[in-house]
């Protein structure tokens, strides 16, 4: 088996028909970096954003809205999407530095916040990212389980009735997924994604539309009467004040958590061609993939309220808001589990490179961590590139993040703590920081001093989503006895 040197400085593959080969000889098909030639367009970056961003937090969605109510639900949501956007454009400018446009290149979040910012903000958002990433993919585990159980579920219903007990363990469904997700982390970075992406993208519309048309027609249905309101769950009648105070900052967390996806932002970036600019072509992507979402979660939220009034489940499609026509329930959720086979891997991507390119710089003369062996496969003519390090290691991610999915089942709270703990170092505070330093923005100056407010704000917001989630997940684990079967949301 033929063997190939892997850069330390990248973890990007390098195939037999682009980058450095062994013999020294340079492809013409290269990067300005030396790197195989980028391939990203508008439409991947946006499939990329929109499975990043549609997961499982649009599930939840029509739950947040009957505790914020009609006002402040919908506010709410257009004040994140709009914050989300706007600080995507702040981060795509520094994606080259220190111009956006002929700068050097940056791979990673932290190559970024290192080229503008330095110190230790560089370390804390090392922290904020990659651990946030983890948690990201042991809830999409978590979700992905719920709604492969959901069908199960739903079949056993529509055979012996809706009052039937119907409880499936969520464990064997966690390994099936765990198995699937160890075979697609082969998948060498994110330059070879795309497709994924927007099978998964395609999911993501699929069961969204599904959770609408469902909402409509039960708001449409005849004898349909469910109590809303303009403030959401009443006090004293649906819950008690503290309950109420905590449900809706655990609300704040779960939209927080639904329009993430500055964690990956940058390796989505790298991936474009270019010209046009990079931090141009971000922007159009980001614009397109945010309104999309937000037309979404708006119509989800508001129609699902509408539909399931002050009781709203905390996830509608899993938590059988519906029943019939069951055919249906189960394709939405085959769905929802495809789509986050998809999201697990572009959130997972940024981990396997971190890890990889730090073990290649460490020990560049290790033939097991630095080389590659070809290998034919049969019937296709085609020559896929092993490393028995990246096998290694990324199948021993996904066992852990399966292993502690199955220690900690939770739904709704794990995702209102993990918006809230990312939501404003990555999504606001160093974006706005890298564009103050890049732009040499003067202290107390207007735009200095909004830009600030801005940031002092969501600080506030992600702190009581966090208090909320926390103490969610506190009342969780009272009655919580590790790998025994949970209730379903």
């Amino acid at each position: 088996m033929a063997e190939f040197q892997m850069n330390t400085n990248m973890y990007v593959e390098h195939s037999a028909q682009g980058g450095v080969l062994e013999s020294g000889e340079v492809h013409k098909n290269i990067d300005d970096d030396g790197r195989e030639k980028r391939t990203g367009t508008v439409l991947t970056a946006s499939a990329h954003i929109i499975t990043a961003v549609i997961g499982s937090g649009v599930l939840s969605l029509a739950w947040a809205m009957a505790q914020l109510g009609w006002v402040a639900g919908p506010v709410i949501l257009f004040i994140f999407s709009f914050i989300t956007y706007f600080t995507s454009t702040l981060l795509a400018d520094c994606y080259r530095s220190p111009g956006p446009i002929s700068g050097k290149r940056n791979y990673s979040y932290m190559e970024v916040v290192r080229s503008h910012l330095g110190g230790i903000k560089v370390q804390l958002c090392g922290i904020a990212q990659y651990g946030n990433l983890v948690g990201i993919t042991i809830g999409y585990t978590i979700t992905a389980s719920i709604s492969m159980v959901a069908v199960v579920r739903s079949n056993c219903f529509h055979k012996k009735g809706h009052e039937a007990s119907c409880s499936v363990s969520n464990y064997p469904y966690m390994i099936i997924f765990a198995v699937i997700e160890i075979i697609l982390s082969q998948i060498p970075n994110f330059h070879k994604l795309s497709w994924l992406s927007i099978l998964a993208a395609v999911m993501s519309f699929a069961y969204s539309l599904i959770g609408l048309g469902l909402s409509i027609a039960k708001v449409a249905g005849a004898g349909h009467h469910v109590k809303t309101s303009l403030t959401g769950v009443q006090v004293g009648v649906d819950v008690s004040g503290s309950e109420k105070l905590w449900r809706s900052f655990q609300s704040i967390g779960d939209i927080a958590f639904a329009y993430a996806f500055a964690t990956v932002l940058i390796e989505i970036q790298d991936t474009l061609r270019s010209p046009p600019a990079e931090n141009k072509v971000m922007k159009r992507a980001s614009l397109i993939g945010v309104f999309t979402t937000t037309l979404f979660y708006v119509l989800c939220g508001t129609i699902g309220y509408a539909a399931f009034g002050n009781d709203a489940p905390g996830n509608f499609l899993t938590g059988f808001g519906f029943y019939e026509p069951f055919w249906l329930i189960d394709f939405a959720n085959v769905c929802i589990a495809i789509h986050l086979v998809g999201a697990y891997q572009v959130f997972s991507q940024p981990i396997y490179g971190f890890v990889e390119a730090r073990c290649s710089e460490r020990w560049p003369d290790n033939k097991f961590i630095t080389s590659q062996h070809a290998i034919n496969i049969p019937c296709f003519g085609h020559v896929y590139y092993v490393n028995f390090f990246r096998l290694l290691w990324r199948t021993a991610y996904v066992i852990v993040t399966a292993v502690i999915a199955m220690i900690f089942p939770f739904f709704n709270h794990f995702l209102g703590l993990i918006g809230a703990a990312s939501f404003y170092p990555l999504t606001v505070y160093l974006p706005i920081e890298m564009h103050i330093a890049q732009r040499k923005i003067p202290k107390y100056t207007f735009t200095w001093i909004w830009l600030q407010i801005l940031s002092w704000g969501c600080l506030i917001v992600s702190l009581v989503a966090a208090a909320g989630s926390i103490q969610g997940l506190s009342q969780d684990l009272k009655t919580y006895k590790p790998f025994k079967s949970q209730a379903h949301e």
